[in-house]
């Protein structure tokens, strides 16, 4: 065989023509480029450490503005999507209940606002909503896009946060209080803090005033349709205000109660999950990460075996290319040397798969099912069924029929408001007539 086409095998070895014979070097820069990444996501925020912000003095009732964080949304990803990533429809499921609950936490730490609770998808009857949809998430790495809109229709942020984890992230977190990704959440509610704090006293009590006469005029549309319009801007004004003794805004406010009754009941639930979760959740992550680092120093173990059983066939190579005298025997014995130390290299790095296929042995553990809620209303108690949007769908069809029998009128059913989503109907609870 000659030296020439020694080298062409030794391109295919390396996947990709060398060409004409180069220096031993060159080839070790070839196999190394392989290993150069970006270190960041372009379009994303990236996260560094971030103290949250206090308010440093009690706000006035009137300037607190409720927060409604949205269950967070996960785009379904493809099977290699999910490997590559190094997670689960499972496990995205849960951290869609997960995130929202905890920035939601994050939020109330900061006490710049009035009610913080994690609302469903369907509900819009907030001052504040906060979205957010999780792109990626592993013990490494989250990106998160959030986006926060007021009940006028005014965007606040719209932004994609990147944060990653070292081993040092998960030392000293608290259950409730502070996650291996706290700085992201933080970075969260500062930009909303931030915000807050450049609106006017008037501009925050025109929100709350919007929010209130969007959910009474959905209840009421023929009493409050008309009380506020669309702005030149696209933004929600008011063009009038209900009398203070006004009789129907009474009933209606007795409405937006019952609903926040049932709110408050879906985060215990919220709670309880969020809870339960976050050991498991967090043992996962670790071990994700004490995974890819073992991966990582196995990936370099193997690169640097198969370099240099690549670079003794280089200079294998080299030597018969150059015609260098009596070399038959020293090149025989480096080619024989370096084939078996590129061998050596490959099993290491089928050892690194069998660590990962462990890990996604664990994280196909994980799921979420919301157990059935009891709720007391007008002295009764119901049992309501099913996933966490279709028992807010039978408490939706409860308040449609109080609504009609304390007003005699049936409620807006084409608004996204209580009454608007057909449900199977909530059952009495045992014992219940």
């Amino acid at each position: 065989m000659t030296g020439v086409v020694r080298w062409r095998l030794l391109g295919r070895l390396l996947g990709r023509p060398l060409g004409r014979p180069v220096r031993a070097w060159a080839v070790l820069a070839m196999l190394a480029a392989s290993l150069v990444g970006g270190c960041t996501t372009p379009g994303y925020t990236r996260v560094r450490h971030t103290p949250i912000h206090v308010a440093t003095a009690e706000i006035p009732e009137s300037q607190l503005l409720d927060v409604g964080v949205e269950v967070t949304e996960v785009p379904s990803l493809s099977e290699k999507q999910l490997v590559k990533q190094g997670t689960t429809p499972d496990i995205r499921r849960s951290e869609s209940h997960f995130i929202p609950y905890h920035l939601k936490n994050t939020l109330q730490m900061s006490s710049h606002w009035g009610t913080v609770q994690v609302v469903p998808p369907e509900d819009s009857n907030v001052d504040l909503k906060v979205t957010s949809t999780l792109n990626k998430s592993n013990g490494e790495v989250i990106q998160l896009e959030v986006e926060a809109v007021d009940a006028s229709g005014r965007s606040w942020l719209r932004r994609k946060y990147e944060a990653k984890a070292k081993a040092g992230n998960y030392v000293n977190t608290v259950a409730g209080e502070r996650e291996v990704y706290q700085d992201l959440y933080n970075t969260v509610a500062n930009d909303l803090a931030k915000f807050k704090r450049s609106l006017t006293p008037e501009e925050v009590e025109q929100i709350r005033t919007v929010s209130k006469l969007k959910f009474a005029g959905a209840f009421a549309p023929d009493a409050y349709g008309d009380y506020l319009s669309e702005g030149r801007d696209g933004r929600v004004v008011v063009d009038r205000l209900p009398a203070d003794d006004d009789p129907l805004m009474e009933r209606v406010e007795r409405i937006h109660a019952r609903e926040q009754l049932f709110i408050d009941t879906l985060n215990q639930y919220y709670e309880g999950f969020y809870l339960d979760m976050w050991e498991a959740y967090e043992n996962w992550r670790r071990y994700y990460l004490v995974e890819q680092d073992a991966r990582r120093d196995a990936q370099a173990e193997a690169f640097w075996r198969t370099v240099g059983g690549a670079l003794m066939i280089a200079a294998a190579v080299a030597l018969q290319v150059g015609d260098v005298p009596n070399t038959g025997a020293v090149s025989g014995i480096l080619i024989l040397a370096g084939g078996q130390v590129v061998i050596s290299g490959i099993n290491v790095s089928q050892q690194v798969e069998i660590h990962a296929a462990a890990v996604q042995e664990l994280a196909e553990s994980f799921g979420a099912e919301m157990r059935p809620t009891v709720v007391e209303l007008e002295g009764k108690q119901y049992e309501l069924t099913g996933t966490a949007d279709e028992q807010y769908a039978e408490w939706r069809q409860l308040l449609r029929r109080i609504h009609e029998e304390e007003t005699g009128f049936a409620a807006d059913g084409d608004d996204g408001l209580p009454g608007s989503v057909p449900a199977s109907g909530a059952t009495p609870a045992q014992g219940q007539p």
